[in-house]
């Protein structure tokens, strides 16, 4: 077994992984072979704050460090508390993923009850919180009281877009580590090593910037890909006060439709999931009671269920948004004559289209507008008025 091997999937991230080695190999110190207990990573130890634009990937490097903490090989990658770490399921790691817009106190003050308890493996108990800037004002503060003071074998992994995004109590606290976008040809070589094509690879890392997730699902799934060319239609479309209408109420519609077929794909196997665990389709002596008491946790599943597509669909249409703004991005290079590379590469002939009917000035408004109907849509105005909104501003800005 290789030590160190999780972190391979890091790409690009080059003074992070030697930060976060140096880290795993202070945990494993002197102390802890001498007496058989662990001593605390060099730096704070309790707290560490992954940050990093979207794709970036700052929950990928958080689970690496959490495998590597755990393993008794430095991140092999290959042995059985590697595997659990990477599905998730290893007894001693607390992954938390906020399901909706928010994550409140309950929820909280729920996690820091669970995360005080001794490790089932004698070592860590690692908290991995992804998207903790969802938590609520009320969240965080239950969450500083845990960080400020965490019990001697627990570490919280944070990950957020930005720093900014908590508290400053918080992130005093944490050790900061901010990751980089990967570069467009170090994304494109992980796709070929996957199976795709050059072309088709180079094509979907030019167009996520970086996001490797995103790059592979642009690459691999058609109906993904088609989205992503209807939503860049819209330039073309949003002419004139009909042409705009009709424009918001498609790039609403793509985005729903990608939400809903997100959310479908993860809501029926946990429905059914719950169903088997209160023993639906069993047969037997209070197999009856148990499903007549499934109802409650049911209905909670659903609530739930709720709330995390309310925030698909936010996050579907935000992305739209933002692969909006690149087609803008490369109509002003066109303008400006940049020599820079081009994300859209298969429009070229309708950003050229578009570059020679307005000027650089026109283009930079309607990337501001873009910005802010991401604005609106975070305040939670109703999506389609934000982006009907746009779509009039496009139109105008000539």
């Amino acid at each position: 077994m290789t030590a160190w091997a999780v972190f391979e999937q890091l790409i690009g991230q080059d003074a992070v992984v030697e930060q976060l080695r140096a880290a795993v190999e202070a945990a494993a110190g002197p102390g802890e072979a001498r007496t058989g207990r662990p001593t605390r990573p060099r730096g704070p130890g309790q707290a560490w704050l992954f940050t990093g634009p979207p794709g970036s990937g700052r929950s990928v490097a958080a689970r690496a460090f959490a495998a590597a903490l755990l393993c008794a090989d430095q991140g092999c990658g290959e042995c059985k508390s590697c595997r659990q770490v990477a599905a998730g399921t290893h007894a001693d790691l607390l992954l938390v993923r906020p399901d909706g817009l928010s994550f409140g106190v309950k929820q909280t003050r729920e996690l820091v009850l669970k995360a005080a308890a001794s490790p089932v493996y004698g070592r860590w108990r690692i908290v991995l919180f992804e998207d903790a800037d969802r938590a609520t004002e009320q969240a965080a503060n239950a969450l500083l009281k845990a960080i400020e003071e965490p019990p001697a074998r627990t570490i919280w992994l944070l990950c957020a877009p930005s720093a900014a995004d908590l508290p400053t109590t918080i992130r005093s606290r944490c050790t900061l580590l901010t990751l980089r976008t990967p570069p467009t040809a170090a994304v494109a070589a992980i796709l070929e090593r996957d199976g795709v094509n050059t072309d088709k690879a180079r094509n979907a890392a030019r167009a996520a910037f970086g996001h490797i997730g995103r790059a592979r699902r642009l690459a691999t799934d058609p109906e993904v890909a088609r989205h992503r060319a209807d939503v860049l239609t819209v330039p073309l479309r949003a002419t004139g006060f009909a042409g705009a209408l009709a424009a918001a109420a498609s790039l609403v519609q793509v985005a729903e439709a990608e939400a809903a077929a997100t959310a479908t794909a993860l809501d029926e196997p946990e429905r059914e999931a719950l169903r088997r665990a209160f023993g639906e389709g069993s047969t037997g002596k209070g197999v009856a009671a148990a499903l007549r008491g499934s109802a409650g946790a049911l209905k909670e599943l659903e609530d739930r269920q709720k709330s995390r597509a309310t925030r698909i669909k936010r996050d579907s249409l935000d992305l739209a948004l933002l692969d909006l703004a690149t087609f803008y991005r490369d109509v002003l290079a066109l303008q400006f004559g940049a020599d820079v590379e081009v994300a859209n590469a298969a429009q070229e002939t309708d950003l050229r289209k578009v570059a020679a009917a307005s000027g650089p000035s026109a283009t930079v408004r309607k990337i501001e507008a873009i910005m802010r109907c991401r604005e609106r849509l975070a305040a939670s105005v109703a999506p389609l008025l934000a982006v009907e909104e746009l779509t009039l501003a496009l139109a105008e800005a000539v």
